[in-house]
């Protein structure tokens, strides 16, 4: 899985990256770092070695020019690096049939790079009630709304549910799905909180809030992960990185 941002890494800041790391191990998973310095030629040979990839989040915003849209001045500063890793690791997944986890910012890249385009500020575009970025506007480290799942998708099988409680800390979300992306859950303001791939058989599941927060408390967060690792059991088998 990615840095979430260049900065972090740099900084050796991996405090939100060992969530996610910790959410794969549990899981039965090998969890291994990707950092957001390696040139193209590297991380394509990195990525022969995976056998799935979990997208982080990331306090960055995805290049609006990457979806045809002018910069909203609310939009944050876009992080090329991390915008350069998260395709090519999807292009190699997608061809592959490797299974992805695209988790909140990773959701957006996950759209992007399927041709979708991007809401770039919740509050001020579509004035809900709903506070999706609690984080930024209120200080807090958590907080949550409801989400509506859609019956018999993977999602809803997996929570054996159509409505949850999700943790919140965005203010970019789907605007228009990317190609072969199926909307599989929405906030009651209709804010696309999860999607799903059918362009094949492939696993490939995105989500808006961030299940790595939610493993010791959230079913549908601890399935995820073990669904992830158990689709990267059943897919081709990676060349081994020893």
């Amino acid at each position: 899985m990615p840095y979430r941002t260049r900065n972090e890494e740099l900084a050796d800041n991996d405090a939100e990256l060992r969530k996610y790391l910790e959410a794969v191990g549990a899981a039965g998973g090998d969890p291994v770092e990707v950092s957001l310095a390696l040139a193209s030629d590297d991380i394509k040979e990195l990525a022969r070695t995976l056998d799935a990839v979990v997208l982080t989040g990331s306090p960055a915003d995805v290049e609006p020019s990457l979806f045809h849209a002018a910069r909203h001045p609310k939009s944050a500063d876009p992080d090329r690096d991390r915008e350069r890793i998260d395709f090519a690791l999807l292009d190699y997944c997608l061809a592959e049939h490797k299974p992805v986890l695209a988790i909140c910012y990773g959701i957006q890249t996950l759209n992007v790079f399927l041709g979708g385009t991007l809401i770039q500020d919740i509050a001020s575009e579509l004035h809900t009630q709903i506070l999706h970025d609690f984080e930024h506007d209120h200080g807090a480290t958590e907080a949550f709304h409801a989400t509506w799942l859609e019956p018999g998708s993977r999602l809803a099988q997996m929570a054996g549910a159509v409505q949850l409680q999700v943790n919140s800390s965005h203010h970019q979300s789907i605007l228009e799905p990317g190609r072969d992306l199926r909307i599989v859950s929405r906030a009651p303001d209709g804010v696309i909180e999860a999607v799903e791939w059918t362009g094949d058989a492939n696993w490939v599941t995105g989500v808006q809030w961030h299940p790595e927060r939610m493993i010791e408390t959230e079913s549908l967060a601890q399935a995820l992960f073990r669904n992830l690792v158990a689709a990267a059991r059943q897919a081709p088998r990676a060349l081994s990185r020893f």
